[in-house]
C-alpha cells in the first residue's frame, strides 16, 4: 500500500550537550531546548492527518512527539527502532580512549565488517537486522500517513535500509535533533523528498530569524 512517512530524530537532551553516551539503556528526558524543538515540529506539521505515531520505547522519543499523541493519534512503541546499544560506554562521558574505540569500530563498519562492536555493545549487523524488520512491518501497515520518531545511529541504519544501501554508508547520513526525513512508499519502493530537514526550527522573531538548534 502506498504511504507517506515522516521520520524524525528525538529532541535534544542534556546528555547530548554534555557528550555523554546514551544508547539503548540510558532513558533520558528532553531538556528545555529539546521540548521546544518538539513543539516547533508540531507547530509545523501538527495540521497533517497522521494516522499513527511510531516511536522507540525510550522516553526521549515519546516526549518529542507528545503533542501528536496528545492530539489523540494512535501511538505504538517499536523496539526495532531503539537506539543502538553502545555497551560499556553508555551513561559515560566520552574520553580519548572511548573515542578511539568508537573510531575503530566505525571504521570497521565502513569497511564492511558489520560484526564489530564496542565492548559489550551491539553490532551493526544486529542493528541492521532489527531495523530491516521494522521496515518490513512498515511496508505492511495499512496507514497511509505515518510519523516515526527514532534515534541517531538507528536512523542512519534505517536510511540505508530504505535506500537499499549497504550499512557501510551509515555515516553518510546526518541526524540533527528533530531533523526530519520525508519519504513516500509506492509499490514497495521508497522515495526521499526531504533529508534531515530542520526548517521547522527557524523561528521568526523581531530583528530576524533565530534557530532552536
Amino acid at each position: 500500500m502506498n504511504k507517506t512517512i515522516y521520520i524524525i530524530r528525538h529532541g535534544q537532551t542534556d546528555f547530548n550537550l554534555q557528550g555523554i553516551v546514551q544508547g539503548s539503556s540510558v532513558d533520558t528526558s528532553l531538556n528545555k531546548t529539546g521540548r521546544r524543538q518538539g513543539t516547533a515540529f508540531h507547530n509545523a506539521y501538527g495540521h497533517l492527518p497522521f494516522e499513527v505515531v511510531l516511536t522507540s520505547t525510550l522516553k526521549r522519543t515519546h516526549e518529542t512527539v507528545k503533542a501528536f499523541i496528545d492530539d489523540g493519534i494512535a501511538w505504538e512503541q517499536c523496539p526495532e527502532i531503539m537506539e543502538i546499544n553502545w555497551g560499556d560506554q553508555e551513561g559515560k562521558e566520552t574520553t580519548p580512549e572511548s573515542r578511539l574505540e568508537y573510531k575503530t569500530v566505525a571504521n570497521a563498519w565502513h569497511s564492511g565488517n558489520y560484526d564489530a562492536a564496542l565492548t559489550n555493545g551491539e553490532t551493526a549487523r544486529e542493528l541492521g537486522n532489527r531495523v530491516a524488520m521494522f521496515v518490513k512491518k512498515l511496508k505492511q501497515r495499512p496507514e497511509k500517513l505515518i510519523l516515526v520518531c527514532a534515534h541517531g545511529r538507528t536512523m542512519r541504519a534505517l536510511m540505508c535500509v530504505l535506500k537499499e544501501l549497504p550499512l557501510l554508508n551509515m555515516d553518510n547520513f546526518s541526524h540533527s535533533n528533530t531533523g526530519m526525513w520525508l519519504v513516500t512508499q509506492e509499490d514497495g519502493k521508497f522515495t526521499f523528498h526531504k533529508e534531515n530537514d530542520t526548517t521547522h526550527l527557524l523561528i521568526e522573531k523581531k530583528g530576524g530569524i533565530v534557530s532552536l538548534r
